[in-house]
């Protein structure tokens, strides 16, 4: 289905469970860009800086950090850190000998006098770094200050072993109080595996939310039947929150853990990159789609039907897409894909990956639509909403197919870096699609978008301070509409 696009405008078997062990892992290092712009982008979104602010800032830190090597050598043993102060745009040098601070200052630098040359801290840190093997629970790390000149240790509930630990080290330390524990964040992949408490495993589908924020896992209903929690790759997911099966295979697991990470990925496994899920609009008979799944990775074919009821030991599950892509055991919940649009979870079928075979598909937007939930794509956009009325700022009107609106109106609205959420409840039957446009070097462009099959459709996207407009497009079908946005700075 082509849509609109607003740029610049003017007898089958279940696929059954397998046992396999889990290992946590740490979440991937981010690449490291050198792209001017995309660094003050990033300062904008994440400091609230206005795009002056942003290209001023960044300019200052280069002057700053250029001085620092000089000084670093220079200083030798004198040299108790630096660090860039934001407040006044320079440098800041720590120096333990006052015969240095004019050095310091000649050099376009702010200089401080401290006790504590860096040398000094990073031999109490490295005796730390020796007694980590007998480090108490209550530790949960320790690094040099340079901000306060000592070394702080962090402590989670009493400091009473973390002292006795430092001590008997002979580290001279400061103790701080935290509320948390650290941990490693890893992500909630399409098509990798998930496991049961019980050890049975299945393969996680799509990621959705609520619109109260919670999270979810959408997988297969012969999954979630077997209880219990379930966990990934790094660790535990959470419980069950619903499960239909039969009649329908689909299930649906809250994620409970701080950590895990919900993506809009999908595993590709040997045949490249992850997709991003953008949507998820449904393909009709003939077309092209591929499956992620934990045992046999990606396969692709196409669909055969979209309505079709396939019947199972355990009973018969209506309205399944059924495909001639290849599944076996443990493949269940997976991913299938037309493009980078979700369509459906792994059910089961017959055949294998060796031979070929049939494979039946719970379609994604019956499981979406039955648990209130959206699905989390890449674009900005998740689909369907739960309804529009909590939406700060509300819109409505009336379309007839192929006409377009501009809410609040042609010239926008003016918004704060921050989050920015769109809803529109479209009639009944029809097909209408949601964007979010921005005023960028004078043109309006857009930015997010949900333009998935519904006749609803819901778009949230984190940017910069600008002009901003919605527009409401009557893809198909005509009628009244509701909707409305909110921003959050």
């Amino acid at each position: 289905m082509k849509r609109t696009t607003f740029v610049r405008m003017g007898s089958a078997a279940l696929l059954a469970l397998g046992v396999a062990m889990t290992t946590a892992m740490p979440a991937n290092g981010a690449p490291v860009t050198s792209d001017t712009s995309a660094i003050q982008d990033a300062l904008q979104r994440d400091l609230g800086l206005t795009p002056q602010q942003a290209e001023v800032r960044h300019d200052q830190e280069k002057v700053a950090w250029s001085k620092e090597k000089t000084l670093r050598i220079a200083l030798g043993s004198d040299f108790a850190g630096s660090r860039f102060d934001a407040e006044s745009g320079k440098l800041v040098v720590d120096v333990a000998a006052v015969s240095r601070v004019a050095e310091v200052r000649a050099a376009g630098a702010l200089a401080r006098v401290v006790e504590h040359s860096a040398a000094e801290l990073s031999a109490v840190k490295a005796r730390l770094d020796r007694g980590a093997a007998s480090v108490p629970s209550s530790v949960t790390g320790w690094r040099v200050d340079e901000a306060t000149n000592d070394v702080v240790v962090s402590v989670y509930g009493s400091d009473a072993a973390a002292t006795n630990w430092a001590k008997g080290l002979g580290a001279d330390v400061r103790f701080e109080h935290v509320t948390a524990k650290p941990q490693t964040y890893w992500n909630l992949v399409g098509g990798q595996a998930i496991r049961t408490s019980s050890g049975s495993r299945c393969s996680l589908g799509f990621n959705a939310r609520s619109s109260s924020g919670a999270r979810y896992v959408i997988t297969a209903g012969h999954c979630t039947n077997l209880g219990g929690t379930w966990s990934g790759s790094g660790g535990t997911i959470g419980g069950v929150a619903a499960s239909s099966f039969p009649t329908n295979d689909y299930g649906v697991i809250r994620v409970s853990s701080s950590a895990a990470v919900s993506t809009a990925r999908v595993d590709r496994y040997s045949a490249g990159g992850d997709v991003t899920v953008a949507g998820s609009q449904a393909a009709g008979t003939g077309a092209a789609v591929c499956r992620s799944g934990s045992t046999t990775g990606w396969h692709c074919g196409s669909i055969s039907s979209t309505n079709a009821t396939v019947c199972y030991s355990q009973g018969c599950v209506y309205q399944t897409i059924r495909t001639n892509v290849c599944a076996e055991p443990g493949d269940s919940g997976g991913s299938l894909l037309a493009g980078t649009q979700a369509q459906g979870m792994t059910s089961g079928g017959s055949g294998n990956c060796s031979s070929g075979g049939t494979t039946y598909f719970n379609p994604v937007n019956e499981a979406l639509s039955a648990a209130g939930v959206s699905l989390v794509t890449g674009g900005g956009g998740t689909t369907p909403p739960t309804g529009c009325a909590g939406e700060e700022t509300p819109f409505s009107g009336s379309l007839s197919s192929g006409g377009y609106a501009f809410k609040p109106g042609s010239t926008g609205f003016s918004a704060l870096t921050g989050t920015i959420e769109g809803c529109l409840d479209g009639p009944t039957g029809a097909d209408f699609d949601l964007y979010l446009q921005k005023v960028i070097s004078g043109s309006w462009t857009t930015v997010a978008q949900g333009i998935t099959s519904s006749p609803d459709e819901s778009v949230t996207y984190s940017g910069t301070s600008g002009t901003y407009r919605w527009v409401v497009d009557a893809y198909s079908g005509s009628g009244s509409y509701t909707g409305g946005y909110s921003t959050t700075p």
